[in-house]
């Protein structure tokens, strides 16, 4: 299988300090990588130098090269060529705790194509449906696009998240830590839809739970004090 992302070198520091060392890993194309690990060694800094969320962060820099192959060719992220704009709609990106707008629960889904200037096309709609039915929300919501997003419970709002992060169709998900604020019933039900997922996009997870890696994904790494300590 082809890799998708290629990280080679990789050092983050925040105000001089290093937070990532010298990380060099490659993640194949249409799988699920963990990272795991103890907090606070960097698990999630990693993830934002995938997609330079980092970058609105004062005193925060990295060195080194991340490359994504998009399309049959790689594209070094932080070429001074490359839009931000346009990696995101190709990288999207979940949280640990669901953070639907305060808008209705259709809204929240359409808002990424709002962002993009697609969100006025003739299947905007269809668009919308689509990503809830991938993240196994719609049958539930159908009859509620116009309620307030807030009104789902947790495990509803998760899955929103997540197609909200599909609406674009990215070619890769990060997930920090996507099912940690979860019960067991919702937690297992967000595992099945990464397993469903990861047929059409490439997906990189960050967890605590090692049961959950060993379920869901097809390759592992632990990071500790910043640096990748064991890859299985």
């Amino acid at each position: 299988m082809e890799p998708k992302i290629k990280i080679t070198g990789l050092d983050f520091y925040y105000n001089g300090r290093p937070v990532l060392e010298n990380i060099c890993m490659e993640v194949v194309e249409n799988t699920i990588t963990a990272v795991t690990g103890p907090s606070g060694q960097g698990k999630s800094t990693l993830l934002m130098t995938l997609n330079r969320l980092w970058e609105s962060i004062e005193g925060a820099r990295v060195k080194g090269d991340i490359q994504i192959r998009f399309g049959q060719k790689f594209q070094n992220i932080y070429d001074p060529g490359f839009r931000v704009s346009e990696l995101r709609k190709k990288v999207g990106m979940v949280f640990q705790m669901p953070n639907p707008l305060p808008m209705s629960i259709y809204k929240n889904i359409v808002f990424p194509l709002k962002l993009t200037g697609d969100h006025k096309q003739k299947d905007a709609a269809f668009r919308v449906e689509t990503a809830l039915k991938r993240s196994f929300l719609w049958e539930e919501v159908k009859d509620r696009l116009n309620e307030d997003a807030r009104s789902l419970s947790g495990g509803q709002q998760q899955r929103l998240c997540i197609a909200r992060a599909l609406i674009l169709n990215p070619e890769v998900l990060l997930l920090d830590e996507p099912t940690s604020s979860l019960d067991d019933t919702s937690g297992r039900m967000i595992e099945a839809l990464l397993l469903e997922v990861k047929k059409t996009c490439t997906l990189l997870l960050v967890s605590h739970y090692l049961d959950q890696v060993k379920r869901i994904a097809d390759k592992g790494m632990h990071l500790s004090r910043g640096q990748i300590t064991q890859e299985w």
